[in-house]
């Protein structure tokens, strides 16, 4: 059975995801936004108290506010970073990201795409299966992860509860994003419960009946 954790971490209130198995305790991070060294404890004290195995990093897209942790992932766990090499640009950029935002860049690394995630591949975390879905328009390489037996999707920053993300940044194109979610996310059963990178979950329903920019 699937279980989700939602972490708000930075000064962006970014949603980091700790998605498991219940059966197996393995687990997967989904846009590690730790800030801080009291993030990063948080983060570290909820895996051990839950005696979870972090397998899987992933990002939905390489903006700084879905990355901050990446770092102290790899160095603490060991894993490598999984996201669409489309956004390998916003990997590299991530100091000039931070000095965009006047916020101090000195501790963080160029940010490597590791493992290529395209259209189609799975996921697998314990008996859990996590399809990609690319969506691309907020950034160049956006993504979802879609479990089907669990009704879920996380969609990054490209749809949340009655708006979609931002088109203004680098590498962003408005008509690109209105056309993947409606062709990759609204497409999925109405029931589907759409957790996004900030701010909190709705449905695939809700957003197709309500959302005003769809």
């Amino acid at each position: 059975m699937l279980k989700i954790k939602t972490l708000v971490f930075n000064p962006f209130d970014e949603n980091t995801y700790l998605v498991w198995d219940t059966d197996t305790r393995e687990a997967m991070v989904i846009d590690p936004g730790m800030y801080n060294a009291a993030e990063r404890q948080r983060f570290d004290d909820f895996i051990r108290e839950n005696g979870l195995t972090l397998t899987h990093m992933v990002n939905t897209h390489l903006h700084l506010d879905h990355t901050w942790g990446n770092d102290h992932v790899a160095d603490t766990y060991g894993l490598k970073t999984e996201a669409n090499s489309s956004d390998s640009m916003l990997g590299a950029r991530r100091r000039e990201q931070a000095q965009m935002f006047g916020m101090n860049p000195d501790a963080l690394r160029p940010l490597d795409v590791e493992i290529d995630l395209r259209q189609g591949d799975i996921i697998t975390v314990g008996k859990l299966k996590f399809e990609v879905l690319q969506v691309p328009g907020h950034s160049p390489g956006g993504i979802a992860l879609y479990c089907r037996e669990a009704g879920v999707v996380f969609s990054g920053d490209s749809l949340f509860e009655r708006s979609i993300g931002r088109t203004d940044l680098p590498g962003g194109n408005h008509l690109q994003l209105i056309n993947a979610v409606t062709d990759q996310l609204l497409s999925l059963p109405g029931q589907t419960v759409v957790y996004p990178g900030h701010g909190r979950p709705t449905t695939i329903a809700a957003e197709t009946i309500g959302n005003p920019y769809l």
